[in-house]
């Protein structure tokens, strides 16, 4: 839809600016909010939201914010002293005062579909959106309502933790309490790719809360989960239905929005679509795949340069071919980094923050500063099944046994069927291993290896405990699969390259030596 304003016509179709006849010449980055600030005229706009509609929620630096802004100015002859049509309002954000006049472009064949066909709404976010319909209360108890109403709002407080996630806020979808919906209306509505809805039903001193994810577009499930529970402490309870919907959702969402990008044509991707392409790839755990990976990493921060969740990505799979592809110094230093990147990058970003840490721990053995970003990951995100998932494996290597046990059974508590449960299963064994609980770490060890046989060093945890069983075959089988996967392998360059500690390095090493691994 065109917009006049002085002797400018901005046309959205287009995505042309004009001045009089005289095309207006700007960056997309530009166009679009400028587009957003027009459109959104009627109201102070915050930098939040800015992000949110330009740079889909991805982290931009204060100073990359300020050079858009004034380049929009600068486009319409404006200033940053003068503002004469976008105003900065101190502490609140910026909001367009021109006056507009909007331009309706409708033949009658499309106004009369547009009287036949629902409203839309405000348009879908580039990244993946969501909205958290009211529960409903199966009870017949209405004072029960308080009780349902707490647990989606702590629910919404939860996803918009996650930074790649655009949450509707719980006034817009509290509107639709007490209504029969239809989801697919929903997200036409509020404009969201993602609906999740539920029920919460309490029989004396039991609760029951049903949860399903929905995907608006067609209409389909992709997540559903029932949880029973004693009704004692409500909050606490609360808490605890909360902390395991958002990390059963994130999961399952990164899952739905790598197959849609699947979908889409190559020459529409931006940053966050290379990075979803990329993912595959990465969660191989192998060399290989972190090869065909990083390009799409890397032209995603061509994209976006300060995209931490990018950085984290590369890191891991810098990480991955440093390991497990030739131990070369140029993959440990842009591991290094690319993990320091996300950190700094990354500071509101859990999943950013796990990475790093998981990278910096294995490939600098620095496990201070690998502990301060988990602790900052699980200060924004106690869901984020991620630092636990990644958080564990340099702590096993770090020698506490115990807490990387703990630490790879909540992640396996808050998303047991992620396609990463192969390394907290496995270090679960490998913890137990250090332990000298040796038939607990070759059960963990197995279901390890059935959740993804490609992964090489899964066969090494597993051969160890088997050697000081004295299942010499089996082990010396692992040690066999292990070497098939990556023929490099050596015990001391791996326990070397990954820091192993030097109170578990002669039990680690004489174990696998015993599976036949070559020293």
């Amino acid at each position: 839809m065109p917009y006049h304003f002085e002797d400018f016509a901005l046309d959205g179709d287009r995505r042309e600016l004009r001045r009089g006849n005289d095309l207006v010449s700007v960056e997309p980055q530009v166009f679009d909010l400028l587009q957003y600030l027009i459109r959104n005229r009627e109201r102070v706009v915050s930098k939040d939201d800015l992000v949110d509609a330009v740079w889909q929620g991805r982290i931009i630096s204060d100073a990359t914010l300020a050079s858009r802004i004034n380049a929009a100015r600068n486009a319409l002859g404006d200033s940053g002293e003068e503002q004469r049509l976008i105003r900065t309002i101190l502490r609140r954000g910026l909001r367009f005062v021109g006056t507009v006049r909007e331009e309706v472009q409708m033949s009658e064949a499309g106004a009369i579909a547009s009287m036949e066909q629902p409203k839309p709404g405000s348009g879908i976010p580039a990244r993946p959106s969501i909205a958290v319909l009211p529960f409903v209360n199966l009870s017949g108890d209405p004072d029960q309502d308080y009780f349902a109403d707490g647990m989606v709002e702590d629910i919404i407080t939860g996803l918009s933790r996650i930074r790649w996630l655009f949450v509707i806020a719980r006034n817009s979808s509290f509107t639709y309490k007490g209504r029969a919906v239809d989801v697919k209306q929903v997200g036409r509505e509020l404009g969201v790719r993602y609906v999740l809805e539920g029920s919460v039903r309490k029989v004396g001193s039991r609760v029951r809360i049903a949860g399903q994810l929905i995907d608006a577009e067609d209409g389909s499930h992709l997540w559903a989960e029932r949880y029973d529970r004693d009704l004692t402490d409500v909050f606490a309870l609360q808490d605890e239905i909360t902390v395991s919907v958002v990390a059963a959702i994130e999961p399952n969402l990164r899952r739905a929005e790598i197959e849609r990008v699947r979908r889409r044509r190559p020459d529409s991707l931006d940053a966050y679509d290379l990075l979803l392409r990329a993912l595959s790839d990465v969660y191989t755990f192998m060399p290989q795949g972190a090869s065909k990976a990083l390009p799409l990493l890397d032209q995603a921060l061509a994209i976006e340069p300060t995209y931490a969740l990018a950085h984290g990505f590369a890191a891991w799979a810098h990480q991955t071919l440093f390991i497990r592809g030739g131990m070369q110094a140029e993959h440990r230093e842009k591991a290094a980094r690319h993990a320091h990147a996300a950190i700094e990058y990354g500071s509101g970003d859990a999943m950013a923050l796990a990475l790093a840490g998981f990278t910096i721990g294995l490939v600098e053995h620095d496990r201070r500063l690998a502990d301060e970003a988990f602790a900052a990951a699980l200060a924004l995100s106690a869901s984020c099944a991620f630092v636990y998932a990644f958080g564990c494996v340099p702590v096993a290597y770090g020698g506490d046994a115990a807490r990387a046990i703990d630490w790879g059974e909540q992640a396996m508590r808050l998303s047991p069927l992620d396609t990463m449960s192969c390394v907290p299963q496995g270090i679960i064994g490998f913890g137990n291993f250090l332990s000298g609980r040796h038939e607990q770490a070759v059960i963990a060890g197995r279901r390890a290896v059935e959740l993804n046989p490609g992964f090489s060093i899964l066969h090494g945890w597993l051969a160890a405990p088997l050697a000081r069983l004295g299942q010499l075959d089996e082990a010396k089988a692992s040690a066999g699969r292990l070497l098939s996967l990556d023929p490099h392998f050596t015990i001391g360059r791996w326990s070397a390259a990954v820091g192993i500690a030097s109170n578990i390095l002669d039990d680690v090493t004489d174990a696998m030596r015993m599976a036949g691994l070559p020293a």
